[in-house]
């Protein structure tokens, strides 16, 4: 994508050169933020091997969990197996490898490759099976393991307003790894619900400058909620 204005015509376009076998980092948290219009691009594609970077799956039917279904995803990189019993019975029956990784080190992951750090020490995993294989230090009596950055091919992302050049607001709990995933892609396709001509975005407000951002398209959205709590 050349110049500053990122706008695409079509999801088909928004992921061009996507292909098997590729990393794909994907915001959002349960539901709540996920590009869903990119993962129905992606599953509609049909490319295989895919290696996804994640909080969790989607659920059984939506999100990420539609990419399990078609079996097009061979590696999970995420924090929980969450409400997705496809998930968690690929997992058991050795179909889908999957790393799973504390939160906040899979955040931190995703934020390092962003800013150009390979890899960094923290003490989340010690004395876990989250450190297996993995390099320990001492540091002023404590120990820390080593986990490296996770870039991605693409990056997609759900925001909520963004102008024409790239520049992108979530909002509400959207905020969680979206930002994270859009610095880390090395293609990052970010969909939104309005795209406005620039200046209209306060300076301050912007969570995503258009620097990270290689194409934006604006779509329509179903926002399910993940598990409904009723209160008698």
């Amino acid at each position: 994508m050349a110049g500053l204005d990122k706008r695409v015509a079509s999801y088909e376009e928004a992921l061009e050169g996507l292909s098997d076998n590729m990393t794909v980092l994907a915001g959002g948290f349960g539901l709540c933020g996920i590009p869903e219009n990119l993962i129905a691009e992606i599953r509609r594609r049909g490319v295989k091997g895919l290696t996804v970077v994640s909080n969790n799956c989607g659920v059984d039917g939506f999100g990420l969990g539609v990419l399990l279904e078609e079996r097009q995803i061979s590696r999970m990189i995420a924090s929980y197996v969450g409400e997705n019993a496809l998930f968690e019975r690929q997992l058991l029956d050795g179909e889908l490898e999957v790393e799973l990784t504390p939160q906040g080190t899979l955040a931190e992951r995703m934020r390092a490759a962003g800013a150009g750090i390979p890899a960094f020490y923290t003490a989340t995993g010690y004395g876990t099976p989250v450190a297996e294989g993995k390099e320990v230090r001492e540091f002023n009596g404590r120990h820390y393991i080593l986990e490296q950055a996770l870039p991605g091919d693409f990056a997609i992302v759900k925001g909520w307003k963004a102008d024409r050049f790239g520049n992108v607001i979530y909002r509400h709990t959207a905020q969680n790894f979206n930002p994270l995933a859009a610095m880390a892609g090395r293609i990052t396709v970010v969909e939104v619900e309005e795209i406005v001509e620039p200046g209209e975005l306060e300076p301050s407000q912007i969570h995503t400058p258009g620097i990270y951002v290689d194409r934006i398209i604006q779509g329509t959205f179903e926002k399910r909620i993940e598990k409904r709590t009723l209160r008698g």
